[in-house]
């Protein structure tokens, strides 16, 4: 009995399995020669079969002194991303008579070509012969017509160019090299007010805002604007050259200074900058110097060291790299041309600093009286330079150890705010403050203690087994990392005939971090993720592996989201560069 029911469940799952058809049923191939010695090819195929254009060729093996000179192909039509053909198509092939030969040539004719079934099968890839008779008297005919073919081409070729879809960077690259300068600088200072928007710029507001209060002293002498204007003048600067050299180079703009030591070393500046915050001591121009300097002088010394503070913050924190920069940066590796892309990445700062100038003039305007605000403010500022520079510690150190860095930051600062003064107890906003910055760190170390790494749920790994269970099921997106283009080779020969996605990423970028909390673990992208297989090539060490790998498909820095086809070929226009908003991402999936 119980082998009879085997028997019963293999038969009924060899009737429900889907039944693919046999490589000459699914395609029929022939070659004939018609009155003008032309060649007339065809490829039948049958129902949900469909043939990829790249993989179609048409080729003499021997000739006889024969060549092809043109070949009339239908128009393929785009299917799940790839150009295919999903009814029979027809070739006219061409032919010239180049040696000289007369009467009638024996050649041999090969048709190459590739398909797959709607099913989900795809075929190898078939080459036919067919052995065939060329009059080539009749040929003469014809060799006027010839001449006239390579023009057409090249005018259908240009044609296809233009007209083919462009990536976004691709685009913004394109812009620049055909539009007047005034509109590209306009251009590109748009994108800049938009970049501004982005967690790329938002370390830069307490970095400001901390340099103007500590210059600041004395409000009647405070020139918060100017100040401000240098500050981003000076971002812009590096941008432009650090953009500039990137784009001449080809190398990684985020990677160049994220070298430990620089980032430990700038780390240490920001420290510094909080203690003298804090009272512990003034940055200022030593008094041996002032002293032999005019009012001026002084002055102009404060200017170039908020100058010298943007020039460096902007390398060190960061930039992010966006589509527009990328843009530019593509521009500048094609063309040459510095000048113009370098004028463009100078309009994209500035309209990313227009928001910096706005709060670093506030921070100067709305500064309180001297007294015990004044000193509250700096203390303010003061935590928000140790801030970012545990946050820019993130990079090199385990999470684990900023977070503790964070916790102890939030504990000491709420002590400093009076919350065990009992004196104090009449200041209820300022205590109640002190309070909830007291509650979160120590809610920071109690994570760190169980094992958690989260800085938005530092007691999550508290919760009960089941629910970390159900957390773990959903997240069900596993991303294949690898470092260098033999890896990915290897990947993509492995899962050829499947839609792949590969991520540009870092651990020291800002954006691929956001990317990953807040794009890729929306429940809708996971799914429709799922249908992808999932690389991430994390270029975090930049050595020369890392370097190839990001050279060979023209990643300037992550983030960076590039899409194969099933036949393992770039679709160049799905690219995406820097963050993406999930309901966009998902539009794009599904664009794929």
């Amino acid at each position: 009995m119980k082998k009879l029911l085997l028997l019963f469940f293999a038969v009924v799952t060899l009737m429900a399995a889907p039944k693919f058809l046999m490589p000459e049923e699914a395609f029929k191939s022939s070659a004939q020669v018609n009155d003008e010695s032309q060649i007339v090819a065809k490829i039948e195929i049958a129902k949900d079969i469909y043939l990829y254009e790249e993989s179609i060729k048409l080729e003499l093996t021997d000739g006889s002194g024969l060549n092809i000179s043109n070949i009339d192909s239908p128009e393929a039509i785009d299917h799940h991303g790839d150009m295919a053909y999903i009814t029979t198509p027809t070739f006219i092939v061409y032919l010239e008579n180049s040696s000289g030969a007369t009467g009638v040539k024996d050649v041999e004719f090969n048709i190459s070509y590739q398909g797959c079934s709607e099913r989900g099968l795809c075929y190898e890839p078939y080459t036919d012969k067919f052995k065939l008779k060329i009059d080539t008297d009749k040929l003469q005919n014809v060799e006027s017509i010839n001449k006239l073919e390579p023009i057409k081409l090249e005018k259908e070729e240009k044609k296809n160019v233009t007209s083919q879809e462009l990536s976004e960077t691709d685009f913004i690259a394109d812009t620049i090299k055909n539009s007047s300068l005034w509109m590209v600088l306009f251009t590109f200072f748009v994108f800049g007010l938009f970049l501004s928007l982005t967690p790329c710029v938002f370390p830069m507001v307490p970095i400001i805002s901390g340099v103007i209060v500590s210059q600041c002293k004395n409000e009647e002498k405070c020139k918060a604007f100017t100040m401000s204007m240098v500050y981003v003048l000076a971002m812009s600067v590096a941008y432009t050259i650090a953009g500039v050299l990137a784009g001449v180079f080809g190398a990684n703009l985020q990677a160049a200074l994220q070298n430990p030591y620089v980032i430990v070393a700038f780390s240490g500046v920001f420290i510094a900058l909080a203690f003298s915050m804090f009272g512990f001591y003034e940055i200022k121009i030593p008094d041996s110097i002032v002293s032999k300097v005019s009012k001026t002088g002084e002055e102009k010394g404060g200017m170039i060291g908020v100058a010298i503070m943007g020039f460096l913050s902007a390398l060190i924190v960061g930039p992010c790299v966006a589509a527009p920069l990328a843009g530019a940066l593509v521009y500048i590796g094609q063309t040459g041309d510095a000048a113009l892309g370098g004028a463009a990445l100078f309009a994209m700062s500035l309209g990313m600093g227009i928001p910096l100038i706005l709060v670093g003039t506030s921070a100067g305007k709305l500064m309180p009286k001297p007294g015990e605000w004044m000193t509250l403010v700096n203390a303010f500022f003061g935590v928000t330079m140790v801030i970012i520079a545990i946050w820019m510690l993130e990079r090199i150190l385990d999470s684990y150890i900023t977070m503790l860095a964070y916790s102890f930051t939030g504990i000491g600062f709420a002590y400093y705010l009076g919350l065990f003064d009992h004196e104090k107890a009449h200041h209820h906003v300022k205590k109640t403050i002190a309070m909830i910055i007291f509650v979160y760190s120590v809610a920071l170390f109690i994570g760190v203690l169980s094992g958690s790494n989260s800085m938005t749920k530092p007691l999550g790994s508290l919760t009960s087994p089941v629910t970390s269970t159900a957390v773990s099921s959903v997240s069900h997106n596993n991303f294949t990392k690898v470092t260098s283009i033999a890896e990915l080779d290897l990947l993509l020969e492995q899962n050829s005939g499947k839609k792949i996605l590969l991520d540009f990423s870092a651990d020291w970028c800002t954006a691929c971090k956001e990317l990953e909390k807040v794009t890729f673990s929306n429940e809708a992208v996971k799914t429709k993720m799922d249908e992808f297989v999932l690389i991430k090539a994390d270029i975090t060490a930049n050595g020369e592996d890392e370097k190839n790998l990001s050279a060979k498909y023209g990643v300037f820095g992550p983030p960076a989201i590039i899409f194969f086809s099933k036949n393992s070929e770039v679709l160049s226009s799905k690219t995406i560069v820097g963050f993406i908003e999930p309901d966009k991402f998902l539009k794009h999936l599904n664009s794929i």
